[in-house]
C-alpha cells in the first residue's frame, strides 16, 4: 500500500504552521469563522440530476445563485431568469449576471469570486467519482447543518470523534494501535489515520458480511480549503472501501448544505452494504449536528470561549491556521493558486481504483 508520506507534495509557500508557535496559538485560539470568506473557488452547488429547466435557488455565503438548464446545459445566474430588471448586480457575476459553470463528477459547480479568474484547472480532484457522474441516486443525498461550514469540516477531519459519536455505525474506540499523520500545502490539508485491530464497524458486520471481530483500517480525509469540500476515503480489511465526497457549502455563515456522494459501486450488488451505507450518512449527520449546532455560536467570540486541545487535534488546528493564512493572503489581493488542486490525488490518498 502506498504511503502518503512518500508522495506528499513539497511545500513551497511561507509555512504558517512551522513558524512562530505564538502566532500558531493565536491563530487557533482567536479564530472566528465569520471573519473568513475565501473566494475564487468552484463550489458544488447541486447534484446534476437536481438541476432542471425550472430554476432552483442556492447560495454561497448568502450570495444568490439561480441554477437551471437551457437546452440541456446547466447555467447559473445572480438573478432569477424572470427578473427582467435586475438591480444591484455584484462583482461575482459577468455583465449579464451569469456565473461561470462547470458540470463534472455528477455536480454542477459554480465559481464564487472574480469571474475573470474562473479556470477548470482549479476544480478539486475527486478520483473515485466518475467524471461524467451518473451514480445511482441511492448513492447521493442532501443534508443540512445549522452551523458554520468550517466547523463541519473541522469536525470531519478529527475522525477520533467517530469512535464515540458514531460508534453504532462505524465502530467504537477499541483498537491495539492508532497513528495519525497530517500533510498540507497552501490549498489543501490531508489527514491519514491508521488503526490496528480496530473493532469492526457495526454496519459492516450487520450488512457487509464481515465475520471478523477486528479490522485493519486506513482512513484519509482531504480538505480543499477554498471550496469547503472534502473527500473521505477509507480502506477496511476485511471489508469494503468507503468512498465519500463531503462538500460543505456555506449557504450562509451559519448554515451549511451537504450534497454528498458515496460511491459504493465497488461493493458486490448482492451485498446490502452497497445500498445501506450511503443512507447511513443521514444518521451520522444528525449525530454530528447535535454537537456542531450548539458549538457554532460559541466560535464567534474568542474572548469568552475556552478552547481545549489535545494532541489528536493536530489536523483540526492546522486546518484553522491554513484557512487563516489563505484569508490573509486574499485580503492583500493575492488570489493565485500556489498549488494544483486539480492534479490527480489518487496516490496522495492511497486510492488504487477500488
Amino acid at each position: 500500500m502506498l504511503d502518503i508520506k512518500d508522495t506528499a507534495p513539497e511545500q513551497d509557500f511561507a509555512d504558517p504552521i512551522a513558524g512562530d508557535p505564538r502566532n500558531f496559538a493565536a491563530a487557533v485560539n482567536n479564530w472566528v469563522p465569520h471573519d473568513i470568506v475565501l473566494k475564487d473557488a468552484w463550489f458544488p452547488l447541486a447534484h446534476s440530476f437536481a438541476v432542471v429547466d425550472k430554476p432552483a435557488r442556492r447560495s454561497v455565503y448568502s450570495q444568490p445563485f439561480y441554477l437551471w438548464r437551457e437546452n440541456g446545459v446547466a447555467v447559473a445566474a445572480e438573478f432569477h431568469p424572470n427578473d427582467t430588471d435586475p438591480t444591484d448586480k455584484s462583482d461575482f457575476s459577468d455583465a449579464a449576471g451569469r456565473y461561470p459553470v462547470l458540470e463534472h463528477y455528477g455536480y454542477v459547480w459554480c465559481w464564487f469570486g472574480n469571474p475573470d479568474n474562473a479556470d477548470p484547472a482549479h476544480l478539486p480532484s475527486i478520483p473515485y467519482l466518475p467524471a461524467e457522474g451518473n451514480l445511482p441516486k441511492h448513492m447521493l443525498g442532501t443534508v443540512r447543518f445549522d452551523c458554520t461550514a468550517p466547523l463541519s469540516l473541522e469536525n470531519l477531519i478529527d475522525l477520533t470523534h467517530a469512535d464515540f459519536l458514531h460508534a453504532d455505525v462505524v465502530g467504537d474506540e477499541k483498537m491495539d494501535k492508532e497513528v495519525v499523520e497530517v500533510f498540507y500545502d497552501s490549498e489543501t490539508i490531508t489527514m491519514v489515520r491508521r488503526c490496528t485491530n480496530k473493532s469492526v464497524a457495526p454496519i459492516m458486520k450487520w450488512f457487509g458480511g464481515v465475520k471478523s471481530d477486528v479490522q485493519q483500517v486506513r482512513q484519509v480525509i482531504r480538505i480543499y480549503l477554498r471550496s469547503h469540500a472534502a473527500i473521505a476515503y477509507g480502506r477496511f480489511s476485511p471489508g469494503d472501501n468507503v468512498q465519500l465526497f463531503h462538500p460543505c457549502v456555506p449557504e450562509t455563515r451559519d448554515r451549511t448544505r451537504l450534497d454528498y456522494a458515496m460511491n459504493t459501486s465497488n461493493v458486490k450488488k448482492s451485498n446490502l452494504f452497497r445500498y445501506l451505507m450511503p443512507k447511513a450518512s443521514y444518521k451520522v449527520s444528525r449525530q454530528d449536528s447535535t454537537m456542531t449546532s450548539p458549538q457554532s455560536p460559541r466560535y464567534m467570540n474568542p474572548e469568552t470561549r475556552k478552547d481545549l486541545h489535545s494532541p489528536l487535534d493536530e489536523a483540526g488546528q492546522n486546518y484553522l491556521v491554513l484557512r487563516t493564512a489563505l484569508a490573509e493572503r486574499q485580503a492583500r489581493g493575492d488570489f493565485a493558486y500556489r498549488d494544483n488542486v486539480s492534479a490527480d490525488c489518487s496516490e496522495i490518498i492511497g486510492y488504487d481504483g477500488k
